[in-house]
């Protein structure tokens, strides 16, 4: 079965390590629409970090989707209707910011409106994700946090800090959500059934597709649940090690529009 929809992570992918798209990015995901594919942006980011790149790809036209916080939210680019919106219960929340307090790690809350945070010193990564983003960034205390509807919580904090805090979470936190390493100094904290795996083939039976009509193109440890749920998993050259173990193909790097060999070379061949 020909491939209909492609779904592809952002930072370490997409884009180059200046954060641009190559021409020859645009250029074939131009073909692959014309050609009828489904081209899907799936990332940890929230919708307003996903704006400007889905106008740049033209990807903002009606009948395209887009898969946000690592499955999240998984929503119509031109309506905004949503299909998929899975939040965090306030005793979650509670429970990830005390732990965080306990390890010593700096923590952030997402909800579509922003970013919020319990620590009165704003850690640097919390300002990162701010401007990777494009969200605000509120200080509320725990109290406060009652009435948000959070989408994931995150654990940020130089590398050897982090890893630190990971080495001692609790065995519960892995039975109660899904924890996944995005970048050496983010650590996402989902609900269970999040995962940018379950949101992309939720979207192909939506499509009536099946996972053989699926590629998944990533790179980290977030990819992971896509690309093992797809028929058609692409990792790129810079992409993690251990996630290379489950590619069905290696592409090019992202600073050597890898993307746009991928697609041409098993999508559109």
């Amino acid at each position: 079965m020909s491939i209909q929809l492609v779904a592809v992570d952002i930072d370490g992918t997409l884009l180059t390590s200046n954060r641009e798209i190559t021409p020859e990015v645009f250029a074939a995901v131009q073909d692959a629409k014309a050609a009828g594919v489904k081209i899907v942006i799936a990332t940890g980011r929230p919708i307003a970090g996903v704006r400007q790149l889905l106008s740049d790809l033209q990807l903002n036209e009606a009948g395209n989707f887009v898969v946000t916080f690592n499955g999240g939210l998984v929503q119509d680019t031109v309506t905004g209707q949503e299909f998929i919106k899975e939040t965090m219960s306030y005793e979650d929340y509670l429970d990830i910011e005390v732990q965080s307090r306990k390890l010593g790690v700096h923590m952030h809350a997402i909800t579509k409106e922003g970013i919020f945070t319990a620590n009165r010193n704003i850690g640097k990564y919390t300002v990162h994700e701010s401007n990777l983003v494009q969200m605000p960034i509120f200080y509320r205390t725990p109290e406060e946090m009652h009435n948000k509807e959070i989408v994931k919580m995150m654990y940020i904090d130089e590398p050897d800090i982090l890893d630190a805090a990971i080495a001692h979470l609790p065995a519960e936190f892995y039975e109660r959500y899904n924890i996944v390493k995005s970048a050496p100094f983010y650590l996402e904290i989902l609900p269970k059934t999040t995962s940018k795996g379950a949101a992309i083939l939720h979207l192909a039976e939506k499509l009536g597709l099946t996972k053989d009509q699926v590629m998944a193109i990533g790179d980290e440890e977030n990819d992971r649940s896509m690309l093992e749920a797809v028929g058609n998993p692409v990792v790129m050259e810079n992409g993690n090690p251990e996630i290379k173990k489950i590619a069905k193909y290696i592409t090019k790097s992202n600073d050597e529009s890898g993307v746009a060999y991928a697609i041409r070379k098993w999508v559109l061949k």
